[in-house]
Parts: C-alpha cells; sequence; structure tokens
C-alpha cells in the first residue's frame, strides 16, 4: 500500500478537500466509506484513509478503491491519535480556507453530504457535522437504535440544525479552525493537550465540538448532511459504545466546566437525569400500587396525557418506516429501552463520581 508520508502533491485547486478516514482493522467497510465519497457531487481532492495499527487488509483495500495511505506511527491513543498524526501531516499543505472532512470507517455518506456541508459555511459556522441514521438489520435492537437517531434528526430539524455534537460519523473543519483549536489548547485556553484532537477524552467529537464553540464559532448540522452508520448488533456492544459516550460527556463537561457554551450542556444533562428518576418512581409507584391494591382503574386525565406522549413518540419516527411506528405505539419495547439508556446514565455518573476509570473499549 502507498504510505502518505511524503507531500500530497495531489492536493491543487483554489479551495480544496480533503478527506480522513481514521480505521483500525475495518477491511469489511473500508471500501463502502471511500466509494462514497467517489460518489460525492462534491468529490474530495484527496481521501486518505488512516490506517491504525491494522494487522488486516485495510491498507491494501484501500488503495484499491482509490484512497491514499497514511499509516500511523507509535499511535496509543486511539482515533484521537491517529487523526492528530493525520492533520499534522496534510495541515501544513492547505490553505486557510481549505477542508477537512473528517468521517468513520463504519459510516457512508450521502452524496450531497460535501455539497451541502460547504454551501453551509460562512465566517460564523466553524464546522459542520453530519446527521446520522442507523444502517439496515439488527433485528428490534437495531431498530430501537434507527428510531433513536430518527428523534435526534427530528430534533435538529427543530432547531435549524444548530448541532449539538460535531459527531464522529462525519464533520467537516475549516483549516483555519483546526489551527485555532491547536492554538488555543497550546496556549491553555483549551485543554486535552497540545494537538487537534483531545487525548484527555473518551468522546473526542464531544470535545471538539465544545472546543469549536469556545472559539467563537456555530456548529451546524444540515439536513442534507446524512449519513448512514453502523449499528450495535448486541446489548453488551451497545452497552460499551453508550457508556462511553455518556462518561465522556460527563467528563468533558467537568473539564470545560460552567460557560456560556456548556450551560446548555449543563442543562441537558440535568434534564436527562430528572427524566430518568422521575420515569424510575413512577414505575416502581405503579407496581407497588397494583401489587398492594390492584390496577388503578381508568383515569380520563393521565389517559390523554398518555396519547400525547404516544402521539409524539410515533410522529417522531414515521420516516424511520412502518415498523418504526408500530413500535412506538407500542411503548413497551421503548420503554424498555430507555430503562437501559437510564442505567447507562447512572452508571456513568456514579463511575465520574467514584473517579473510576473507564476504559475504552472496541464496538
Amino acid at each position: 500500500a502507498r504510505r502518505a508520508h511524503a507531500a500530497p502533491d495531489e492536493l491543487d485547486g483554489p479551495t480544496r478537500l480533503v478527506a480522513l478516514i481514521p480505521a483500525h482493522n475495518e477491511q469489511d467497510r473500508i471500501a463502502d466509506a471511500i466509494q462514497g465519497l467517489w460518489r460525492q457531487t462534491r468529490r474530495p481532492d484527496l481521501i486518505v484513509v488512516v490506517a491504525d495499527n491494522c494487522t488486516d487488509a485495510t491498507a491494501e483495500i484501500a488503495v484499491a478503491h482509490g484512497a491514499q495511505v497514511f499509516a500511523t506511527e507509535g499511535n496509543t491513543h486511539k482515533k484521537a491519535g491517529a487523526l492528530n498524526q493525520a492533520i499534522a501531516w496534510v495541515l501544513p499543505h492547505l490553505e486557510d480556507r481549505d477542508l477537512l472532512l473528517v468521517q468513520d470507517a463504519d459510516t457512508v455518506l450521502n452524496p450531497w453530504f460535501s455539497e451541502t456541508a460547504i454551501g453551509t459555511f460562512n465566517r460564523k459556522v466553524g464546522a459542520v457535522g453530519g446527521v446520522f441514521y442507523g444502517e439496515d438489520g439488527g433485528g428490534l435492537l437495531g431498530l430501537l437504535q434507527r428510531m433513536e437517531f430518527h428523534r435526534y434528526a427530528w430534533e435538529l430539524e427543530r432547531t435549524g440544525g444548530k448541532a449539538q455534537v460535531l459527531t464522529g460519523t462525519g464533520t467537516m473543519f475549516r483549516a483555519r479552525v483546526l489551527r485555532e483549536v491547536r492554538a488555543a489548547r497550546r496556549e491553555g485556553r483549551l485543554g486535552g493537550g497540545h494537538a487537534y484532537y483531545s487525548l484527555a477524552s473518551l468522546t473526542e467529537d464531544d470535545e471538539m465540538t465544545k472546543a469549536v464553540k469556545t472559539l467563537g464559532y456555530r456548529a451546524m448540522s444540515p439536513a442534507g448532511c446524512a449519513v448512514t452508520t453502523e449499528v450495535m448488533p448486541t446489548l453488551g456492544k451497545l452497552w460499551h459504545q453508550r457508556l462511553r459516550w455518556q462518561r465522556g460527556a460527563l467528563e468533558n463537561l467537568r473539564d470545560y466546566g460552567w460557560t456560556r457554551v456548556t450551560a446548555r450542556y449543563f442543562m441537558q444533562q440535568l434534564l436527562m437525569g430528572f427524566g430518568a428518576l422521575s420515569f424510575l418512581v413512577y414505575l416502581t409507584y405503579m407496581v407497588t400500587y397494583t401489587t398492594l391494591y390492584g390496577w388503578p382503574g381508568f383515569s380520563p386525565f393521565w389517559t390523554a396525557i398518555g396519547l400525547v406522549f404516544v402521539v409524539e413518540k410515533t410522529v417522531s419516527v414515521r420516516r424511520a418506516g412502518p415498523g418504526a411506528v408500530l413500535v412506538a405505539a407500542l411503548m413497551v419495547p421503548e420503554m424498555l429501552y430507555d430503562l437501559f439508556q437510564h442505567a447507562v446514565y447512572f452508571t456513568s455518573l456514579w463511575g465520574l463520581l467514584r473517579r473510576s476509570e473507564e476504559k475504552w473499549v472496541a464496538t
């Protein structure tokens, strides 16, 4: 495989777009990710697969599909470390106005992603993230994840595409913004080390979102920047993925503290905890009351409240198909899924309070 440690002489043109795909043993998925980039209505000028400690055929397959390969050297910091090495290699060859797209190897961008993202940039927008949807498969567990992702996309539309997180599945940066992030880290205005992506965070994309916003830029996720990504096939894998996401989000807030940028994220976490606790109290009350006194009977008021809740649940997943609408209307599967999410939240919070170390687990 060609290794991209020489100067990237493929780069030319007025405004250049470079795509980086960090990959660790992704031979089964890397071809689809690369082909998704070549199908863009605004194709990248260079696609680089960042082969991080690979022991399979990821690099060879990448080259066969027209990508260049950058092999990391001595990286022990997972995805963030791999990206830092690749960005440090490519960024000196880019002007401030040029663009860098970072996407996961298990993700395929829709054909209009790049064109939509480029059209979203202005002087106030520092980065444009994807709107992620789940791939097919995975049975009921996969469907529940796809429903969750559709609700996130629905919420993004309702807020005008303001990104809550610059998702690792696909985000485009101005080269100038990445240089500013690195400079701010070196000056101590941002934590996370002295490179581009934080090496201290379990969720480098969530931390990067806060870094970009702290520097005064907007982060956007327009509907046209849709991506299709992997869903976790088992509860065990989903548990490790969500525990990393949740613990990482909490640790990032702890490290940043209360600021004008993080205030909204703190409130979201507080509301999440209040909702989880309220749900558990409600379930405990209903089980206890029914056990001691029998079914409480029909209440027009609470039935009406429940119907509003069901309508909101079903409407928000209507684009996921009739199966998703049916599952939302049944309520019970999603209630169990919510309990799972609440367990993740409280486990993460307890680990943070105990200051226990959360290890990165591949999913």
